[in-house]
């Protein structure tokens, strides 16, 4: 299986509309994602600390797609990429940071 992480990184200043995410960005992002047979599952996470106590997050959020394979999540989200890639701006001014990788080990 294949994780595609989709980070945020934390910054001073950066905006990040965690509500608009969830409740419009995601939908719209699983509804469009989840109809192609290799797409396996998403996790939402929300940073809310970092490794010290008190200290701020490394990620301000965090999105990871499981799909059977990295060519199925292509097959997936580039003909939707104009879509969900234009609705960045609506919810954080953060570049994110992307990442495929193999899950060795899940339970």
């Amino acid at each position: 299986m294949t994780r595609i992480s989709i980070l945020y990184p934390d910054a001073p200043g950066a905006r990040f509309d965690m509500g608009y995410y969830v409740e419009k960005h995601m939908p719209l992002s699983i509804g469009l994602l989840s109809r192609h047979r290799g797409f396996r599952g998403v996790a939402v996470e929300k940073g809310t600390g970092g490794a010290t106590p008190e200290s701020p997050p490394a990620y301000r959020a965090m999105c990871h797609f499981s799909f059977d394979s990295a060519a199925d999540f292509l097959e997936a989200f580039l003909p939707h990429a104009s879509v969900l890639q234009g609705d960045i701006a609506n919810y954080t001014d953060i570049a994110p940071v992307v990442q495929f990788s193999e899950v060795v080990l899940a339970r």
